[in-house]
């Protein structure tokens, strides 16, 4: 199957698996999972952070970290495209009365200070209380440039706010611009990072902060059912995703610039509107292209995507290959 819905679709490699299978283990919730808490550690030792928590996904990483910054009637600030504030339910909303103000995106994906200042509510009993800032990179495939986040932590001190980063790629931001993680991580009092997209595990996330932060965290996420047990197997694969899968990123990028250009040459397909920066590709389609009718037929043959016209979204990771997107446009062609 050649999958370009999402790069969340990776399958964990034969050696990946082996680490699992023998992994040490105990009870994560009473602390006792000896790989779980070297992830941990490591983790938060990598990154320039105190400490680290091991959760099951991005969106309840991203829930936690926000709810761990902010009381019930505080505020976020956020962008309108943000995955903490489109696509996670209203998690920090309905869960910890926690009100998002979003702001309209730049199209490279920053937000505005000048708009993010007039959003910070006044000390009024009625406004909710703004306590934080947060940001996504990459988002949308785009890549947050280090002057701007210097300039957020500059932003968020002047105002006195938290600065979070929802980095489920944020790897891939790096890879993007050839620096250590640390270049982006520096700036934030709080990151998440997701393993189970580009970076191959199968199952979990990370948030990294303070020492006191990451202890609200862990409570919170005792809160929403969050506490697993030997969870030492799915924390073998993370940690092999950090240290093995981070170089190879490069690869996805390359190919997504691939196959942005072999779609772009087909007729009803624009690419040009949409510069590949990481691996995610976007591409305008003509209306007159029953894109449903072709998803559907090239299923049958292994090829996922998602169809979409405004735009359509095709996503590359570990398990697409350059003769995967040639086979790709080869059924795409056949089809128009």
């Amino acid at each position: 199957m050649i999958d370009f819905r999402s790069d969340t679709v990776t399958q964990p490699s034969p050696y990946m698996r082996e680490a699992m299978a023998k992994a040490p283990v105990g009870d994560d919730v009473y602390g006792d999972d000896p790989t779980v808490n070297e992830l941990e550690a490591w983790t938060a030792q990598r990154h320039g952070f105190e400490a680290a928590l091991f959760t099951s996904s991005g969106t309840q990483a991203n829930l936690l970290g926000i709810l761990a910054h902010c009381q019930r009637g505080d505020e976020y600030l956020c962008g309108q495209q943000a995955h903490n504030y489109k696509y996670e339910a209203g998690g920090a909303a309905i869960l910890g009365s926690v009100q998002p103000q979003p702001i309209e995106n730049n199209p490279d994906g920053t937000l505005c200070f000048e708009k993010l200042a007039a959003a910070i509510k006044p000390d009024d009993i009625h406004f909710a209380q703004t306590k934080l800032l947060s940001l996504e990179n990459t988002i949308g495939g785009k890549v947050l440039p280090l002057e701007y986040l210097a300039k957020a932590r500059k932003f968020v001190d002047q105002h006195d706010l938290l600065l979070h980063l929802d980095g489920a790629r944020v790897y891939n931001a790096a890879v993007a611009l050839n620096v250590d993680i640390t270049e982006i991580s520096q700036h934030f009092d709080s990151m998440t990072i997701c393993l189970s997209k580009g970076l191959g595990a199968p199952i979990g996330s990370l948030l990294l902060g303070s020492k006191a932060y990451i202890e609200r965290a862990r409570r919170l996420r005792k809160m929403v059912g969050g506490g697993m047990r030997q969870a030492g197997i799915l924390a073998a694969a993370g940690k092999i995703a950090l240290t093995e899968n981070i170089e190879r990123l490069a690869d996805d990028h390359a190919n997504a610039h691939y196959l942005a250009q072999q779609l772009g040459q087909l007729d009803g397909f624009n690419t040009a509107d949409f510069p590949t920066q990481t691996n995610i590709v976007y591409a305008n389609v003509d209306r007159k292209i029953d894109l449903t009718a072709i998803a559907t037929h090239l299923k049958s043959q292994g090829i996922l995507f998602s169809p979409s016209y405004h735009p359509m979204r095709l996503v590359t990771h570990l398990n697409v290959t350059r003769e995967d997107i040639d086979t790709f446009i080869k059924a795409l062609k056949q089809q128009l």
